[in-house]
């Protein structure tokens, strides 16, 4: 029975290119390798026998998908496919006699070495480099080695353009980087609203250190009104629709805060809803902002209006002073109840008029205590009126 330890063990070399970077003229270096024959290869460098071009290898040699290319064990390129063609822009006729480090960018002859070393140990070898054209441009590769005996024993590299990929793995570390370090609480809910990703901003509005506390949480849990959440992420699934609302969020000490809530349905690849991804964003600033600016908006129309009633009351109770000093002065014979009424009503206008400067003074708005409810309790509501 074949040990499952070595056909499951993969060596992988990453090599980081050279740039710029430029096929090295001249020989190279040989590497002298005995194969498992026990033959000694050529140590001039020159390529090794020329391999049997049988109908039946070429046809499958060149129906590869991947640009395959083949050497002898010292790197120096026998074959190549017509994917190596279209990958390394180079004729075939170019390409053979070259060493696989001349498209290798970064790689030298100490890597065919540790290549054989490896095969001989039965591993698969994988190799992470970029690859260089005729025209010194570069792209990334995935290149795969294997031992490939052609009469004698060959090593047979089968690059793959990873570029696509590449790019992808590296727009998904930005936007990774990009979530983590949103200002804004970032969610992933699963088809159950079950939480399977939060970043750290959404744990430090819940006063949370560590953003794994969220992990399986109920999503609605973490709002004030439950049903209203349950009811709008509902939609968010069912529907397929996008949802902003502003709504009360609960912290785990049960802290009431205002948040803006942006929920759109996640899918898969291939477009089924598979869960909800929302966005948290604390207004509790705004709402804060917005209150204050009420207040200053309240008190600029309640003092115009009290300016304006004061204006509009003044001069009608200036002439009814007047008048009643004025008949004051003619009732030196009149009952004395009379003189008694104007005299009174020349005091409350007097009184109404200091009232009235005094309202007219007034640069703040406010309430306060004036009577007590019905029952005599001064602890129940109030009626209300300005304190000046």
């Amino acid at each position: 029975m074949a040990d499952k330890d070595l056909l499951s063990r993969t060596m992988r070399i990453d090599l980081i290119p050279n740039v710029p970077s430029a096929p090295v003229g001249g020989d190279h270096k040989p590497v002298v390798i005995y194969d498992p024959d026990e033959s000694l290869l050529p140590a001039d460098g020159v390529a090794a026998e020329a391999i049997d071009g049988s109908a039946r290898y070429d046809e499958l040699f060149q129906s590869v998908y991947d640009a395959a290319v083949v050497t002898d064990l010292n790197g120096v390129i026998v074959d190549a496919n017509v994917r190596a063609v279209e990958f390394l822009l180079y004729e075939r006729t170019d390409l053979c006699g070259l060493n696989i480090c001349d498209i290798i960018s970064g790689a030298d002859t100490s890597l065919i070495g540790t290549l054989i070393d490896n095969l001989d140990e039965k591993r698969f070898t994988v190799i992470q480099a970029y690859c260089l054209r005729k025209d010194e441009s570069l792209f990334p590769g995935e290149i795969a080695v294997n031992k490939l005996r052609l009469g004698t024993m060959h090593l047979c590299f089968f690059i793959r353009d990873v570029t696509v990929r590449k790019h992808a793995e590296e727009m998904l570390v930005t936007e990774h980087n990009a979530i983590q370090n949103a200002i804004n609480g970032i969610a992933i809910t699963n088809i159950n609203l079950q939480l399977e990703y939060s970043n750290p901003a959404m744990a430090s509005m819940w006063g949370y250190e560590n953003a794994d506390v969220f992990l399986d949480q109920d999503a609605r849990g973490l709002f004030d009104d439950y049903d209203s959440v349950s009811e709008q992420f509902n939609t968010v699934i069912e529907d397929g629709v996008n949802w902003v609302q502003d709504m009360k969020a609960k912290k785990h000490d049960g802290t009431i805060f205002d948040v803006q809530v942006s929920a759109a349905c996640n899918r898969n690849s291939d477009g089924d809803i598979v869960g909800v991804v929302f966005s948290v964003l604390d207004i509790n600033d705004r709402k804060r902002a917005e209150d204050a600016e009420r207040q200053a908006e309240q008190q600029r129309v309640m003092l115009e209006s009290l300016g304006a009633a004061c204006h509009h009351l003044g001069q009608p109770a200036t002439i009814l002073l007047a008048n009643l000093s004025f008949m004051k002065m003619h009732l030196k014979d009149a009952d004395g109840a009379v003189k008694e009424v104007v005299e009174g009503s020349i005091e409350a206008m007097d009184r109404l008029g200091k009232i009235l400067h005094r309202l007219n003074a007034v640069n703040e708005y406010k309430t306060t205590e004036y009577l007590s409810d019905l029952s005599g309790d001064d602890s129940g509501n109030q009626s209300r009126i300005l304190e000046i």
